[in-house]
């Protein structure tokens, strides 16, 4: 089965095409970070105009890259939600007209589901169970995976995600937008024991996040330093070490809670390299498995999309062409794959 993947909740139009026999076949993705750029953050209208314009050109580079036809397409896989609701209705609204004008079927694909399933586009999956660290702008989730649609959250953020504390952050930084990459880097220049940041809610049981007071601890600091390049570079440092060593703390108490060997982490912040070395680090001393994604396939992109959808195409589901997108979707209301019939 060849399904056609289309990507629109935020920022990013992603267009891929995933082939249930032979993998990814071709995928197109389109930022929008420049248009964004001189608002400091994503404005929703313009989100949304910006992937009107570029959708179409997109899909039919994508057929065009993997030699294929519009008779070649056999299901049609789209973000329904969560996301902004005028982008989402973008990408839902070009999905379901293409599938009743292709006469093929079409599914509406949970966001972070995408995410969480986007380590199987790459050549070392991981096998279920697993827990799924979920990190990025909009998301901080820990979530028991049993197999498609079998979910468990186990944690979340109660505000600030961590990938939006990375951007906050940088801004109060003097970065520019999106400023957790460039944190990131002026991370590399800084030297770690100058500053003692927190950890937040490390210190109680459980398995939430909170950002927002670390985010608050760092405008604190740089407000009362001296504004040298070196002194930033030493606070993003000690920025970036504290969510590191936060998220990894409570990784470990999920994988302890639910018994499995075996981590899976995505979504844009997985990029981050010092949160994979030491997660590599801690699955070699304390006996577990972790896998993320390629790089391309940690931000929002379309071959993610396609993949889940494809799977559950397989197993026999369909969105009917009325139902609307979902801005809000919880995850654990998804339902089950049969694996066996996806297959």
């Amino acid at each position: 089965m060849k399904v056609l993947g289309i990507e629109t909740s935020c920022d990013e139009t992603g267009i891929a095409i995933y082939d249930s026999e032979h993998g990814l076949l071709a995928h197109e993705l389109y930022s929008q970070v420049k248009l964004h750029a001189d608002y400091g953050g994503v404005v929703p209208e313009l989100a949304s105009r910006d992937h009107v314009r570029k959708i179409i050109p997109l899909v039919q580079r994508t057929l065009n890259s993997a030699q294929l036809g519009k008779s070649d397409i056999d299901g049609i896989a789209y973000t329904r939600g969560p996301g902004l609701i005028g982008a989402l209705l973008v990408g839902s609204s070009m999905a379901r007209a293409l599938a009743y004008a292709w006469n093929v079927p079409s599914i509406g694909v949970h966001h972070m589901e995408g995410h969480l399933l986007a380590p199987m586009l790459d050549a070392r999956k991981p096998e279920y169970p697993f827990v799924a660290l979920l990190v990025s702008g909009g998301h901080s989730m820990l979530v028991d995976v049993k197999g498609i649609g079998q979910y468990k959250v186990l944690g979340e953020s109660v505000d600030d995600a961590a990938g939006e504390a990375f951007d906050k952050t940088a801004k109060l930084l003097g970065l520019d937008y999106p400023g957790g990459p460039l944190l990131a880097k002026l991370a590399e220049e800084g030297e770690s024991g100058h500053y003692q940041f927190p950890r937040p809610m490390c210190d109680r049981p459980g398995l939430d996040f909170s950002f927002s007071g670390l985010k608050t601890f760092a405008a604190n600091t740089i407000r009362s330093s001296d504004g040298q390049h070196q002194t930033h570079a030493n606070i993003a440092r000690a920025f970036e070490e504290a969510i590191v060593d936060t998220l990894l703390i409570k990784c470990r108490r999920a994988l302890k809670h639910s018994g499995h060997k075996r981590l899976v982490m995505a979504g844009g912040v997985a990029a981050n390299k010092r949160l994979r070395a030491s997660f590599e680090e801690a699955s070699q001393v304390d006996g577990f498995d972790v896998f993320y994604p390629s790089f391309e396939y940690c931000t929002d992109n379309g071959a993610m999309i396609a993949y889940a959808g494809c799977q559950r195409l397989l197993a026999g589901e369909r969105t009917l062409l009325t139902e609307k997108a979902m801005p809000r979707w919880p995850l654990e209301s998804l339902s089950a794959v049969n694996l066996l019939a996806a297959i």
